[in-house]
C-alpha cells in the first residue's frame, strides 16, 4: 500500500548486518536499528525480523504505518531491479534467485522498491549529503570491497537492462594476480580493505589495519602495498573523470575514515596530469553521511 505520508523506511543490506531506518521526507533520519543479516537462514527468516523491527521503530516514534510512503532497500548486486530478485550468491548466500521485493511485500503492508547498495549510497549523498546540488557526481566507496556509482542528469547511470557497473573490477595493474572475479590487478584487489589484507598475508600481516600501521613506520612491504593502493585509487579516479567528466568525485566507505587524504591526494595528482578535460572544475570530497548513506538513499526512492 503506497501512501503520500511524511516518512519512508530505508534498509541498507550488507553481508553481515542490515541497517533499518525511519526517515522523514526532509531527509532527517529519525531512528535506525541494526539486525544481523544471517542470509544463510533464508529470506523468509530475514523479512520476518525486518517486519518486527519496523513495527518497533514505528511504535517508539508514534508513527502510524499509514504515514509511511513506502519501503526502500539498498542491496548488494547484481540485482534484477524489475523483479527484485537477488542474483548474488557470494555476499548473500541463501537469498539468491528469490525476489526480496515480493518477500517483503508479502509480510509488510508497504510497497517496496529496491536499488543496488552503491547506488543507494550515492542517492543519499545527493539528497542530503556531500553531493547535494552537484551533477554529475561519481562516488567510490572503499571498504571491504570497492563500490562505485554515477549520477548524471539527476539519474543513476545504469547499463544494459538496468545493470549496475562494477567499478571495483576495473583492471589497474594487469600484471598482478587475478582476484575472485578473474580480473588481474583490479581496483578492488589493490585498494579495498580485503584486497590490502590479502596482499599483506604474504608478508605476515594479519589485516589491513596492521598494514597501515606498518606503513606509518615505513616498513618496506607495507609501504609498497599502500603505495599501490593509493596509486590504484588515483588511476581509477583519473579514468572515471575522463569517462564521465563529473562535477565532483565523492570518496566513502570505512577506509576513508583514515585514508581519505591519501586517496584523494592521489586522485587530485592524477587529475593534474589530465590534458583533455577541465580538471580544475572536478572536486574530490569525502562522502558526508558515513554509514547512514545507504539507509537515507534507500528511503529517498520514495521521496
Amino acid at each position: 500500500m503506497e501512501s503520500t505520508g511524511n516518512y519512508a523506511i530505508g534498509i541498507d543490506v550488507g553481508g553481515t548486518k542490515m541497517a533499518i531506518g525511519l526517515v522523514r521526507n526532509d531527509g532527517r533520519l529519525i531512528e535506525a536499528a541494526n539486525l544481523p543479516t544471517e542470509s544463510v537462514k533464508g529470506q523468509g527468516n530475514a523479512v520476518l525480523r525486518i517486519r518486527q523491527c519496523i513495527k518497533e521503530l514505528l511504535a517508539s516514534n508514534h508513527v502510524d504505518i499509514s504515514d509511511i510512503r513506502g519501503l526502500g532497500v539498498g542491496c548488494p548486486g547484481p540485482l534484477d531491479l524489475n523483479s527484485g530478485v537477488v542474483l548474488n550468491p557470494y555476499t548473500l548466500p541463501g537469498w539468491e534467485n528469490e525476489s526480496l521485493v515480493a518477500s517483503l511485500e508479502s509480510v509488510i503492508e508497504l510497497s517496496v522498491r529496491i536499488e543496488n547498495d552503491a547506488d543507494a549510497a550515492l542517492l543519499g549523498e545527493c539528497w542530503v549529503g556531500a553531493g547535494k546540488g552537484r551533477d554529475p557526481v561519481v562516488m567510490l566507496t572503499f571498504g571491504t570491497g570497492v563500490g562505485g556509482a554515477v549520477m548524471n542528469g539527476s539519474k543513476i547511470y545504469r547499463g544494459f537492462d538496468g545493470e549496475h557497473p562494477e567499478i571495483g573490477l576495473m583492471p589497474i595493474f594487469p600484471d598482478m594476480p587475478a582476484d575472485y572475479s578473474g580480473v588481474n590487478g583490479s581496483l578492488e584487489s589493490l585498494a579495498s580493505g580485503s584486497g590490502i589484507a590479502v596482499q599483506g598475508k604474504t608478508f605476515g600481516f594479519k589485516d589491513a589495519a596492521s598494514i597501515f600501521e606498518a606503513n606509518n613506520l615505513q616498513q618496506p612491504d607495507a609501504v609498497r602495498i599502500v603505495q599501490n593502493a593509493v596509486r590504484a585509487a588515483g588511476i581509477a579516479g583519473w579514468t572515471l573523470a575522463h569517462t564521465f567528466v563529473p562535477e565532483c568525485i565523492l570518496l566513502g566507505g570505512g577506509l576513508m575514515d583514515y585514508q581519505f587524504e591519501a586517496y584523494a591526494s592521489s586522485i587530485r595528482s592524477h587529475l593534474d596530469q589530465a590534458n583533455l578535460i577541465r580538471k580544475q572544475s572536478i572536486s574530490v570530497f569525502k562522502a558526508a553521511l558515513g554509514n547512514q548513506a545507504g539507509v537515507l538513499g534507500a528511503a529517498s526512492l520514495w521521496m
